[in-house]
């Protein structure tokens, strides 16, 4: 064996070296079981929250920063024509209800604009926004939600407060499984 070699295991190994994409974050999830890696800048809270735009269902450029002032609940997830986006995306509709006028809910996933209005039409979804990452994965990059492997959007959710700070993080660990609504709810009802 050459000395390099032996070298490159050993800074490996030993985690100078990351064997990791410079792109990827920490954050440890699986689909169907198997590992995921997700790319750009885990999210943490006490941070401020990165600006990102995303498309409406008219085609509209929307962001972040549109909702200067309000907490926003932004609730992620990889299609809604999958049964679980689909139950995300009715139970956050539901809970926007009770939250008050200072309380906006977005939803996000690569799905095409036109999907998330069509879906949101069929299903009587009026309460929230949903926005597409499809363009530029702008907001799977800032936050750390673009999985690699399928550069669809992971399972999960995000709560800035007022302040603009980030004060919930939840990446789910099973794309499989739901979030924690009643964690996220209670962040955005503390964030007021």
């Amino acid at each position: 064996m050459s000395r390099l070699y032996i070298l490159l295991c050993l800074l490996l190994c030993s985690g100078i070296l990351s064997a990791q994409s410079p792109d990827s974050n920490s954050e440890k999830i699986t689909m169907r079981g198997k590992p995921v890696t997700l790319l750009g800048t885990k999210a943490y809270v006490g941070e401020t929250a990165p600006d990102f735009t995303g498309i409406d269902g008219k085609m509209k450029e929307v962001k972040l920063s549109d909702f200067k002032g309000k907490v926003v609940i932004l609730s992620v997830f990889p299609s809604v024509d999958t049964k679980v986006c689909a139950a995300q995306t009715r139970k956050f509709n539901e809970e926007a209800s009770g939250l008050g006028e200072d309380v906006v809910v977005l939803t996000l996933s690569k799905d095409l604009p036109f999907a998330l209005e069509r879906f949101c039409a069929a299903e009587g979804i009026d309460r929230i926004y949903t926005l597409s990452d499809y363009k530029e994965s702008e907001f799977g990059m800032n936050y750390g939600f673009l999985m690699k492997e399928n550069k669809l959007l992971a399972r999960g959710v995000v709560v800035v407060g007022k302040d603009g700070k980030i004060s919930y993080v939840q990446y789910v660990k099973e794309i499989g499984q739901e979030p924690d609504y009643k964690a996220a709810i209670a962040a955005a009802k503390k964030a007021k």
